[in-house]
């Protein structure tokens, strides 16, 4: 009864209240610019993170990150079409000894029109507009960096975001097996105007270990998500509400491994959202309804195998979702952004499972480039 109560009260919210949370903010971005040929720049990117999740499930652990990430980087704008940059990335989890992580940064990036080729570091992580149940949002904290091949497309009409991330690279003879991933993202505009806009989501990712020069005895894996669907924006205006807002998907799963990894060789799902964005924030509800789903990059929550310590092996073919989603964003001074998250997890289907779950997010954001040589 409790759980057909909480579905209730989610669809009568849905009415008043965007759907996928807006990660605009977290986005960064650097382009070849024909108004800086022949500079150095000095681009800082400074991303702060509290992510903590007060998960109990038995799909996902609960714990905490908690620390700053900082990616100094020289850009220097050889051509109107071309930038070349290279820098390092840093990572400090507070209360941590010395520096997490580092990675170094190269990258190239050619511009022609609204089409963007770039190679080396890749605009990944949340850039990619990929939904959580296929690429989890954790991955810019846990992943930070991807290196492999970018082509992006940004017009009014569609945005398209298709790359290789090179995973990890071995070397002959290696103990362990090369990894990749390969997707593409995509939103395509069929109807908009001042106050409407109707769009159609297009997300693929495949995830693919193996190789041929390692020495261990395993299995190829070869994994594939997808998802389909449809998005609408209603703009009312300049009111304390601004935005309705819908976000539907059919969500897909397919084991195309030597040997099957989970006990399922496909699965599917529904993710249902609906929400509202105000002056003061974004409400969202969100409604998940998988049968035998697994992602090789997606949170865990939604999956159908569990991923928690101490739980290998355990999976339920079946699971129901009900998430209510809070984020505020703004731009606290030029170039500073704060964004808070709270959302609450609701399991509809799990035996027993008659406790909420909830994780929050605060990011602090600081992104700014700098003229270091000024072009002659």
């Amino acid at each position: 009864m409790k759980k057909y109560l909480l579905l209730i009260v989610a669809l009568v919210f849905a009415f008043f209240v965007k759907a996928q949370l807006p990660n605009d903010s977290l986005e960064y971005r650097i382009r070849p610019d024909s108004l800086r040929t022949g500079e150095l720049h000095l681009s800082i990117h400074n991303f702060n993170f509290l992510r903590n999740y007060e998960f109990f499930n038995d799909f996902q652990d609960g714990y905490t990150l908690y620390g700053a990430q900082l990616e100094p980087q020289l850009v220097y704008y050889a051509h109107p079409k071309l930038s070349v940059m290279a820098g390092i990335h840093l990572r400090k989890d507070f209360g941590g000894n010395g520096i997490y992580r580092t990675y170094p940064l190269f990258s190239i990036k050619y511009q022609s029109g609204n089409t963007a080729l770039i190679n080396g570091v890749l605009e990944g992580n949340a850039q990619h507009r990929f939904i959580e149940p296929l690429y989890d949002f954790e991955r810019k904290i846990a992943n930070p960096v991807e290196y492999g091949t970018q082509v992006v497309i940004n017009k009014p009409s569609l945005f398209l975001d298709a790359f290789i991330n090179w995973n990890n690279m071995i070397y002959k003879p290696s103990g362990e097996q090369e990894e990749l991933f390969a997707g593409g993202s995509a939103d395509i505009t069929i109807r908009q105007n001042e106050k409407i806009k109707l769009s159609l989501p297009l997300q693929v990712l495949a995830f693919h270990q193996g190789g041929q020069i390692d020495t261990i005895d395993k299995p190829l894996k070869t994994l594939l998500n997808y998802s389909t669907g449809i998005k609408l924006k209603l703009r009312t205006g300049e009111g304390f509400i601004t935005e309705f807002n819908t976000e539907n998907y059919f969500v897909g799963f397919k084991d195309n491994s030597s040997v099957n990894q989970y006990p399922f060789a496909d699965g599917k799902a529904l993710f249902l959202n609906a929400g509202v964005k105000s002056r003061y924030g974004s409400l969202i509800v969100s409604y998940w309804n998988g049968n035998k789903y697994a992602s090789s990059a997606g949170m865990p929550i939604y999956q159908s195998v569990s991923n928690k310590i101490g739980m290998e092996g355990y999976s339920e073919n079946k699971r129901e979702l009900l998430i209510l989603r809070y984020v505020y964003q703004k731009e606290l001074v030029p170039h500073f952004y704060l964004d808070f998250r709270i959302e609450p997890v609701f399991d509809l289907k799990s035996p027993g499972s008659n406790q909420m779950d909830f994780y929050h997010s605060l990011f602090l954001v600081y992104k700014q480039d700098f003229r270091l040589i000024k072009r002659k």
